[in-house]
């Protein structure tokens, strides 16, 4: 008798599994052909691939379709590879977060150099003149992206484009700016002796197995690697994404991955294998505008009646649109990259965390 309400319980919950994926499905479904998306989706939990899927086209004048294994440019998901790059460096004593950017770029020519700490880059209050101030999709369709649409190297970035005055008093105000990582990568660089991308292999890319992440570079043809379309409000259409040298992006959002790749990645923060706790608790505490250290932490966030903690660090460079989505207390991730703007990514992974969160 025992051995029958087992296979009945067994039995039960299989259907109510089966019938959940079901509804996830549907779900997916209906919100690709209502936005038009074009990506790849990835749902985990504790560690078992629930859902992965590619939809649309990588190029869309060939007709190439995007599957699972399509590398994607994920924009500011770079931001959070950084963080946890500061914050070793931080575990092994070799940076304070407390320091100013002189202590560890003494050459560093703005006026944040003694009045900026480590801390307040990671959580964008440094206060610094935001180096993409005013763009608009007008005044990139009338004069480009001046920042982006030269070859400079990370040097002159840093010189002609983190080097602003300071518009507000450090650690007062939260404005996400581009220029914060990118002083963040150089000080990675100076303190490491090695590249970014030589970290990132050393770090993450490596010993995680990433075989399809790295550095973008214009002049560097990347196999697999989707093409970008944005979407213009004024002719209602997707275009080709403005020309651009993507490394000027740096340690802020210029590199490229997969759905797989980013999964270990993401399994390997979360499980403590790049941070221990007392660390990883600094990067998730919420600050001002709900943001940590390289991602937006939300506490308290209701789904479906229950109150759960979301780490979200989403990316958004012209038609790159990337998504990493993970609901702390329940273990899930939601993984979404994609090459066309036609989607919200934020309204897409909040409907989809009420789907799969019961």
């Amino acid at each position: 008798m025992k051995k029958i309400i087992f296979s009945l319980m067994l039995f039960t919950q299989t259907l109510d599994l089966s019938a959940q994926a079901k509804k996830v499905d549907l779900f997916i479904d209906s919100f690709v052909r209502k936005n038009n998306f074009n990506g790849t989706i990835l749902i985990s939990k504790n560690g078992k691939v629930n859902y992965k899927k590619s939809f649309g086209l990588a190029n869309f004048q060939f007709k190439v379709p995007n599957r699972v294994n399509t590398r994607y440019k994920i924009a500011s998901i770079t931001k959070a590879f950084t963080s946890v790059l500061i914050l070793q460096l931080y575990e092994q004593g070799r940076i304070d977060l407390n320091k100013t950017i002189s202590t560890y770029l003494p050459d560093y020519k703005g006026e944040a150099a003694n009045k900026v700490k480590i801390v307040q880059l990671l959580t964008a209050t440094s206060g610094i003149y935001n180096m993409d101030a005013g763009t608009t999709m007008e005044s990139v369709l009338k004069n480009g992206l001046p920042q982006y649409q030269k070859p400079y190297t990370a040097d002159e970035m840093l010189t002609k484009f983190c080097s602003g005055a300071l518009i507000r008093e450090p650690g007062k105000e939260f404005d996400y700016n581009n220029a914060d990582f990118i002083i963040l990568g150089k000080i990675i660089e100076k303190i490491s002796g090695k590249t970014f991308q030589e970290n990132l292999a050393e770090k993450f890319l490596k010993p995680l197995g990433m075989k399809n992440s790295g550095m973008l570079v214009q002049q560097n043809v990347i196999d697999e690697l989707a093409d970008t379309y944005f979407y213009r409000d004024d002719i209602k259409a997707l275009v080709n994404d403005l020309p651009v040298y993507i490394e000027n992006w740096y340690a802020s959002g210029a590199m490229y991955s997969t759905v797989d790749d980013l999964l270990k990645f993401s399994d390997a923060l979360f499980s403590k294998k790049l941070l221990k706790q007392s660390t990883l608790d600094l990067m998730f505490t919420s600050g001002l505008g709900e943001y940590g250290y390289g991602l937006w932490v939300y506490k308290d966030y209701k789904i479906n009646g229950k109150l759960y903690t979301i780490v979200k660090r989403p990316g958004s460079i012209m038609g790159a649109q990337a998504m990493l989505f993970h609901i702390l207390e329940d273990g899930a991730t939601i993984l979404m990259l994609s090459n066309t703007g036609t989607a919200s990514l934020d309204d897409f992974s909040a409907d989809m965390a009420k789907q799969i969160v019961h």
